[in-house]
C-alpha cells in the first residue's frame, strides 16, 4: 500500500510494502518485502533497504545508506552521510552507513557517516553512534558505548 498524500517515484518497492502519508521516495530507491515505512520520511536515490524493515516517522534516509533484513529504526533517528558537511558542496566525499539483519535503532538516536551497526545490535535511544557497533552488543550515550551483549540473537 503507498497512500496517496505520499510522493513514491521509485517502481522499486517490494510486496506487501506500506509506505504512509507525506513520505517522499526518490526514483533509484530500493525497498524489500514485507516492510513499514511511517509517515513522514524521507528516502533519497542511493538507499537500498531489505525486507521487514520497519521505520519509524520521522526519518530520513541519505544516499549511502543500507539497510539489511528484519531491522528496526525508531522515531525520529538521524543518518549523516559526510563528516564535513558544508551547503552547496557537491564534492563531499559520501560515507555510506550500514544497518545490518535484525538490528534496532531507538527513537532519536544519530548514526554518523561511514558507520555500520553490526548483526542484531541494539542502540538505545537517544544515542550518538560515532564508531562501528559490534555484533550482538548494546551501545548507549554519547558517544556511544558498548554496555553488554545480548543473549537472545534474533537471526
Amino acid at each position: 500500500m503507498i497512500h496517496n498524500l505520499s510522493d513514491v517515484q521509485s517502481n522499486n518497492i517490494g510486496k506487501n510494502t506500506n509506505i504512509w502519508q507525506f513520505c517522499v521516495v526518490l526514483p533509484n530507491a530500493k525497498i524489500g518485502d514485507n516492510c513499514n515505512i511511517c509517515s513522514h520520511c524521507f528516502i533519497e536515490n542511493d538507499v537500498t533497504i531489505g525486507n521487514n524493515v520497519t521505520i519509524k516517522s520521522g526519518v530520513q534516509l541519505w544516499d549511502g545508506v543500507c539497510i539489511e533484513d528484519d531491522v528496526f529504526i525508531g522515531p525520529n533517528v538521524t543518518f549523516c552521510n559526510d563528516k564535513y558537511p558544508k551547503s552547496k558542496n557537491k564534492n563531499f566525499k559520501l560515507e555510506p552507513v550500514r544497518i545490518k539483519s535484525g538490528a534496532s535503532i531507538g527513537a532519536n538516536s544519530t548514526i554518523l557517516p561511514g558507520v555500520t551497526i553490526g548483526r542484531n545490535a541494539l542502540v538505545a535511544a537517544g544515542s550518538v553512534v560515532t564508531k562501528d557497533v559490534a555484533d550482538n552488543a548494546m551501545v548507549m550515550g554519547n558517544p556511544a558505548r558498548i554496555v553488554k551483549y545480548l543473549d537472545n540473537k534474533i537471526k
